[in-house]
């Protein structure tokens, strides 16, 4: 029988470092990101036509920040960059404290964003780096598990701190945000590098980087993992807050409560199962991962429409639940494939920028998905939306497994996820 021993990866301890750290970094992000828009709303006085451009500033200002996270990475090594973003991030987050009108919130929604981007390809590299390379896929999946804990925490402390009567609660909380970044930049700051599997011994300075971005254009197969990334992201994990929440409450039916209900079932099934997965994918191809994992969002998209015609009530309510469910654990597939196979694919001399590639994909994806999802919905199209999202998401997974034969053998396999008996079992 499994324990849940047995599930959690043989990680060195620099790595559980950073992973904790961006457990509480994540922690902090669920205090105040669920209450974005409310609080520019009811709290500042800021219409909802000019707050949501304002949220959309955090993505938008990925397309500056992730290229030049990676480029910072290649030429500076990944902590410099990545205390650096936590920082900026720091003080975007501090600066909604003073937010009285619009063009501020831009400003600091602006620099959160831009730190947050640069910082997560840099992080990226960190992890890639921080283990050996066949444990790439144990500290994803890891990495993936911790911050839903810390998010969902931060979203369940914010609950009890949080209340629209009191306007200082919000800024006691976006004070903890600002916090938890100056924290993890220290931590991340002060761990020395360290070459995976080698505590002992420093790692070498970082390669000075040959260019741009022409040579990581290059590698074809890379090009065509982050267009399939960005459709996942456009097509799934975008829809996660936009089409979805929209669409299950008023075709659905869902009440508020409800909704939040089947987001919680959505988090407790990616932190419980996402370890069990990492240990059913040991051995077998990282592209059938991430098309198993296309294809059971695309099952749970196409359940949508049908689910509400449930008319909500409690036969809604679990249909919904069960949809969340499905599509917990496609992101489960997701987190231990694609962030490990790029990272085996890049050179120490281009790994920032291989990471930088596909962060920037996925934001491209969160930033197309919203505004189609908008647009469909506005014009009454919310079924033909979700069919469309499930026959795009499908084709990922079909072009996935093409991919497959060109992706090189030895970089296209789950390690072993089991911790090792002795040091010679490592």
């Amino acid at each position: 029988m499994t324990s849940v021993g047995t599930l959690v990866p043989r990680l060195p301890r620099q790595a559980w470092l950073v992973l904790g750290g961006d457990a509480v970094s994540a922690l902090g992000s669920g205090l105040t990101l669920p209450f974005f828009l409310v609080y520019l709303h009811q709290v500042r006085g800021i219409e909802l036509g000019v707050a949501g451009p304002i949220l959309s500033t955090i993505a938008v200002m990925g397309l500056v920040g992730n290229p030049l996270g990676g480029l910072l990475t290649d030429r500076f090594g990944p902590r410099r960059p990545a205390a650096a973003g936590l920082v900026v991030a720091a003080a975007g987050t501090a600066g909604m404290i003073a937010v009285q009108s619009a063009w501020q919130g831009f400003l600091a929604a602006g620099v959160y964003g831009l730190g947050v981007a640069i910082t997560e390809p840099s992080f990226q590299t960190i992890l890639g780096t921080s283990v050996p390379a066949e444990r790439r896929s144990q500290v994803f999946a890891a990495r993936h598990a911790v911050f839903n804990v810390g998010l969902g925490a931060g979203s369940l402390l914010a609950a009890f701190l949080v209340s629209f009567s009191e306007p200082e609660t919000f800024v006691a909380i976006y004070a903890l945000d600002a916090a938890t970044f100056v924290a993890f930049a220290v931590l991340i700051a002060l761990t020395a590098d360290t070459r995976a599997g080698e505590p002992d011994v420093p790692e070498p300075a970082p390669v000075p980087a040959g260019g741009g971005y022409r040579e990581i254009l290059a590698d074809r197969v890379l090009l065509r993992i982050c267009v399939c990334v960005a459709a996942v992201f456009a097509c799934g994990y975008a829809q996660y807050y936009s089409a979805y929440p929209i669409f299950a409450t008023q075709a659905g039916g869902l009440d508020a409560a409800e909704l939040q209900l089947t987001f919680v079932a959505n988090t407790l099934t990616v932190v419980l199962a996402q370890l069990l997965v990492l240990r059913l994918l040991a051995g077998r191809r990282r592209t059938r991962g991430f098309a198993l994992s296309a294809g059971l969002m695309a099952v749970a998209w196409a359940a949508v429409p049908v689910t509400a015609f449930l008319g909500g009530g409690v036969a809604g309510a679990a249909g919904f639940t069960v949809v969340m469910i499905v599509f917990a654990v496609g992101e489960t597939l997701m987190s231990p494939t694609i962030p490990a196979l790029v990272n085996d694919l890049a050179s120490d001399a281009t790994r920032g920028r291989y990471n930088g590639a596909y962060t920037l994909a996925g934001t491209c994806g969160q930033i197309i998905g919203p505004g189609v999802a908008g647009v469909a919905l506005g014009a009454g199209h919310g079924v033909g939306l979700f069919a469309a999202l499930a026959l795009v998401l499908g084709l990922v997974a079909m072009q996935v497994l093409r991919l497959e034969r060109r992706v090189p053998a030895s970089v296209n396999l789950v390690g072993d996820a089991a911790p090792a008996r002795s040091s010679s079992a490592a």
